[in-house]
């Protein structure tokens, strides 16, 4: 029998699956970054200490890149999402367990590989189903992520209200995890191709390409460069926003989680809206105009000072980011399956090691300067993409 096309509301179905790991990520990363006080507090650590802290979550999602491809041969990117994922419902109870500094270290380690792994095949999944179906989702995926950020956030500000306890406030989030993982196991798109299966002489010759100094590589380490520089403003934004309002800017520990939930905010609807906006404007200009947006929106703030202003200077940033990320996965998937997997992982160093010097940067001056830190980054990510031809689209429709 000839196979049924597929239809929206298949399109729907794997879209769901996949947003679901998506919006894990995102929740698991917000759940313990938004305890960071606390955890500092627990442990008597400086800056220089939740630097290297951070750090070291990075230093973890460089180990996997080079097992990245080989794991997603043998297990298919859908498994190894999956696997990923439960790496990381387990390293929340084992750090609220953690009875010392050097523990923590080993455990946020782990916790940076899983991330690595499972930011890699989740937006490959994403790409494929974009794909797949010929229809824009990424924005949309991505702002999944959000939502789990902000899910994250909001329930620590929550669990706080109630149990200053970070081990009552993991055990909670980690039962909500495995509820998310629960969405995304049972309906998932088939991988492009099946676990086990070798890689074909195309992809061998585009491994050999990515090597070599040609156009299509200089275009994927450019894409590389914005998306560390992209993702090290997300990634300070979740790290270092709660301790920038309670250290520069006298905020209570009930509204520090705020500078967490009002980035996230913004982020999710600017990213539901934003495959249309992509086919209205094209993705290189989303990109151009978000990031200057959110490094200039972010400097005032840090120039005013006060909790109010910084709220307002982290909007700027959520709603001028929001779709930079996903529009630099769509370009690296357009080079290639390679350029995909190397822009992802840059990506991740950015998210995980990016806050980390931030914290060093605090160290030895203040977070003020390390946030405008933050703010440089933004506007590099424009920098970086105009060094790229970007593919775009015709009109609004293709954004549909």
């Amino acid at each position: 029998m000839t196979p049924m096309p597929p239809t929206l509301g298949d399109f729907r179905r794997d879209q769901l699956a996949i947003a679901a790991l998506f919006c894990f990520l995102g929740f698991q990363y917000a759940t313990w970054a938004s305890r960071l006080p606390a955890l500092k507090d627990r442990f008597d650590l400086g800056g220089t200490e939740v630097g290297l802290l951070l750090m070291v979550c990075g230093v973890g999602a460089a180990v996997s890149f080079p097992l990245v491809a080989p794991l997603m041969r043998r297990l298919g990117a859908r498994r190894l999402a999956l696997w990923s994922a439960l790496v990381l419902v387990a390293v929340l109870p084992v750090l609220a367990a953690a009875g010392g500094y050097p523990l923590v270290l080993l455990v946020i380690f782990a916790d940076g590989v899983a991330v690595g792994c499972l930011n890699v095949a989740m937006n490959a999944r994403g790409a494929a189903l974009e794909s797949h179906y010929g229809r824009a989702a990424m924005a949309q995926l991505h702002a999944t992520f959000s939502g789990g950020s902000l899910g994250g956030a909001l329930l620590a500000s929550g669990v706080n209200t109630v149990t200053h306890s970070v081990t009552a406030h993991f055990a909670v989030a980690a039962a909500l995890g495995l509820l998310l993982l629960a969405g995304a196991g049972p309906r998932a798109l088939p991988d492009a191709r099946p676990a086990g299966e070798r890689p074909t002489k195309e992809e061998k010759q585009g491994k050999k390409g990515l090597r070599s100094l040609t156009g299509a590589s200089r275009a994927a380490l450019w894409l590389g460069c914005a998306m560390v520089c992209g993702t090290v403003v997300e990634g300070a934004m979740n790290d270092w926003s709660a301790l920038y309002l309670t250290e520069e800017t006298g905020a209570s520990g009930r509204l520090a989680p705020l500078g967490i939930a009002v980035v996230s905010v913004m982020m999710v609807l600017a990213r539901l809206l934003g495959d249309g906006w992509r086919g209205r404007w094209g993705d290189a200009r989303m990109v151009r105009v978000g990031s200057v947006m959110a490094g200039t929106g972010l400097a005032l703030a840090l120039l005013s000072g006060g909790t109010w202003t910084a709220l307002a200077g982290f909007a700027c940033v959520g709603l001028g980011m929001a779709t930079v990320t996903p529009c630099l996965y769509v370009a690296a998937a357009e080079q290639g399956p390679d350029a995909l997997a190397l822009v992802a992982a840059m990506g991740t160093t950015g998210l995980l090691a990016g806050p980390a010097l931030i914290g060093f940067v605090a160290g030895r001056t203040d977070l003020t300067t390390g946030m405008a830190v933050v703010a440089a980054s933004a506007v590099l990510v424009a920098v970086c993409s105009g060094r790229v031809r970007w593919k775009e689209r015709e009109g609004a429709a293709a954004a549909r």
